[in-house]
This record gives C-alpha cells, structure tokens and sequence, in this order.
C-alpha cells in the first residue's frame, strides 16, 4: 500500500481553518459574557473569571486553558502578563480586560477586549484606541513581510505614543498553534514578539510550517493608572 500524503498547502490551510475557528469560538465567548451582563460592578475579579469559566464550560465544554486567565480591572490593567496584583473589585465607573487562553479541541485560542462600565471619556477612548491600533498593527505586518520580532515591538510601541499613550507590556505578541504550541524551553525571547528577538516573524517552524502569531496591544496611562488591552490572531484574516 503506497503512502497518501496530503499537500502541504491543504495541511497549512487546515491549520489557518482550526486557528480561525478557535477564535471564533473563543469571540462567542466575550459576546455571550457581554449579552449576559457577567461584568457588573460589586464583584471582584476573581468572581468574574469564575462565572466566565462556567460559561465557558456550559457553552464549548472548555476546562483547558493554555495560559492562566486573566480578569484586570482598575488599577490592576497597568499590570503586564506575567504579575498577579491583588483581587480587586470592579467600580461603577471602571476600565477592565480579559485575556484568555482557551483551547478548543486541541487548537489554541488567545482572546484580549477590554470594557468600560461608566462613561469616563479617557477610558472609553482607550478602550477604542487599543482596538485602532490592533488593526493599524496587523496591517503594518503583512505590509512588511520581512519584518522581525524586534522591527514589530517597536512598531507597537510607536503606536502607543501615536494614540498618546504608553505601552504597557515587555512583549506585543508570541506564538500560537496546535496545542501546545512550538516552544523553546526557559526562552522568554526568540518566539515572542520581543525587542531582544530578531526572529523573521514570517520564518518557517522546525518542522517546515509557517509560524503563526498573536498581537497583542496593552496600552497605559500610568498617572491616570488605567490600561486597556486588545489581543487576536496576527497571521490569520
């Protein structure tokens, strides 16, 4: 019996089809908790991501998360990814993102929007903005084909300072993929979008496969101490 391949270009369009389908599950998830009315002011953080996960669970099933999730309200949406502030409660008149990390039959997810409960006018522009600058970024990538990982960071952070504001993280994105996903052990650099990475972000995986990307927009007012966050698939429409 002779082998069946199958084309590397019907592999590569299979994986652009589980990606895209991962996001849009895990983009049905943010709707559903906004039509339901989860995020209320009066509960903590901590309350919130628990009924998000129960919604997750009751609508896809979902136990598995590739990275910890992540509920920041307040002054907590200065924090970058890798910091765990204190449990806050969510106010009145109050800024606050979720990042999660579903993964949706073996295919990784990574979804960041940030939601505003009052009609604070800087927070609500922030709210916007981190989602202008998501769309400017993604097109700025797949204008400039040979950019690095370095090149992009810094391209992110002169979009911060284009819409007024700071950007808030050490990274602007890393990679994703079929979980888990390509990783080199103890390395916080090469396979993130990082200043200290000089990665050709469209470069083939060791296996030979098109590395695929998530961009991720933390924007802050330090003295106003607010954050807003904007996070989705890079490489993928």
């Amino acid at each position: 019996m002779s082998d069946i391949s199958v084309p590397v270009d019907a592999f590569e369009a299979q994986r652009v089809t589980e990606l895209r389908n991962a996001q849009s599950k895990a983009e049905q998830l943010f709707r559903e908790v906004d039509q339901r009315r989860l995020i209320r002011p009066g509960m903590t953080e901590s309350q919130l991501n628990e009924e998000i996960y129960e919604l997750a669970k009751e609508m896809f099933g979902i136990t598995t998360y590739w990275h910890k999730r992540i509920v920041r309200a307040g002054r907590n949406t200065l924090a970058p990814y890798d910091e765990n502030p204190p449990n806050l409660m969510i106010g009145d008149d109050d800024i606050l993102f979720l990042d999660l990390g579903p993964v949706f039959e073996d295919w990784e997810a990574d979804f960041g929007r940030t939601f505003v409960t009052g009609a604070d006018p800087h927070k609500i522009k922030l709210r916007d903005d981190v989602a202008k600058a998501f769309a400017k970024g993604k097109r700025f990538f797949h204008e400039n084909p040979d950019i690095t990982s370095s090149e992009f960071f810094a391209h992110a952070v002169s979009l911060a300072h284009e819409y007024g504001w700071e950007f808030g993280g050490p990274i602007a994105g890393h990679l994703i993929g079929q979980f888990p996903h390509e990783r080199i052990a103890g390395d916080k650099v090469t396979l993130y979008v990082h200043p200290d990475s000089h990665l050709a972000m469209q470069s083939l995986n060791e296996k030979g496969q098109k590395r695929h990307w998530i961009l991720e927009i933390h924007f802050v007012d330090r003295e106003r101490q607010i954050g807003g966050f904007f996070e989705e698939l890079l490489t993928v429409g």
